[in-house]
């Protein structure tokens, strides 16, 4: 069996909005090929921390280390994180995920057009390509959303809440494709609320409740005195709170 290798690790870190942190000096280390479940409170710094590893956000104290060059990343935002008011095309949409090997100003051609319809396939919206966003069910978005990834063709996936508001058909789909990217060697880390999804699915989980509970093996880590002492430490956001001592002895 091979040992597995590191992809990044948490050196105390530290991420937040204003000097406030929402992340508390996270230790631990993700590796290559992890399937990874990040849960915890509503406010426990778990989308914050995706957007810490989109360099989104910069580290108020500690920081991500990347054992070699940076991986190609893709990110899947939070419904609510989306504009969809304007008019556009499944297909146009979901070309979209050429850009990171294209550019944002590259045309689009015969081969790139024939890899949109094949991604379209494979999250079951063939004859979609002529939609327009706005006229397309939750589920149905979802899966227009996963076939983009599809064509980004990243190492490292981030997901945040990618099975909020969506059909079981879905979700089961959906998983499905998780575990497929997964078993080509890929690294996924997924924030998730369903703590049925991530014991039958993610075999590692990260527990965060601002502070970091528990990292390791999804049952060693979803233990019941691991669960309670995630909702203990949850707290409101502050924004008035200080920052906190050991930020401001590194910031010196």
């Amino acid at each position: 069996m091979q040992t597995p290798q590191a992809l990044l690790s948490f050196e105390n870190l530290t991420l937040g909005y204003e000097r406030h942190p929402a992340v508390h000096h996270l230790q631990g280390t993700l590796f290559k090929g992890d399937l990874m479940a990040v849960v915890g409170p509503n406010g426990a710094g778990k989308s914050t921390l995706l957007k810490g590893l989109m360099n989104e956000l910069r580290p108020l104290g500690g920081k991500i280390r990347w054992v070699e060059k940076r991986p190609s990343l893709a990110y899947l935002p939070q419904r609510s994180g989306l504009n969809l008011d304007f008019p556009l095309r499944v297909s146009d949409f979901v070309s979209l995920g050429h850009w990171p090997r294209l550019g944002a100003f590259a045309s689009v051609g015969r081969k790139q057009r024939q890899a949109v319809g094949h991604a379209l396939a494979q999250v079951g919206m063939q004859g979609f390509e002529k939609r327009s966003l706005d006229s397309l069910s939750g589920g149905q978005l979802q899966r227009i959303l996963f076939a983009r990834l599809l064509l980004e063709d990243a190492q490292l996936l981030l997901l945040d809440e990618p099975f909020s508001a969506v059909d079981e058909q879905t979700t089961a789909d959906l998983l499905k494709l998780i575990h497929q990217w997964n078993q080509e060697g890929r690294t996924i880390l997924t924030v998730l609320h369903d703590l049925r999804q991530v014991r039958q699915h993610f075999p590692k989980c990260l527990l965060l409740a601002r502070d970091a509970v528990a990292l390791g093996p999804t049952p060693e880590v979803l233990t019941d005195d691991n669960l309670a002492k995630a909702r203990n430490m949850q707290a409101p956001f502050d924004p008035l709170a200080p920052v906190c001592e050991a930020d401001l002895e590194e910031a010196r």
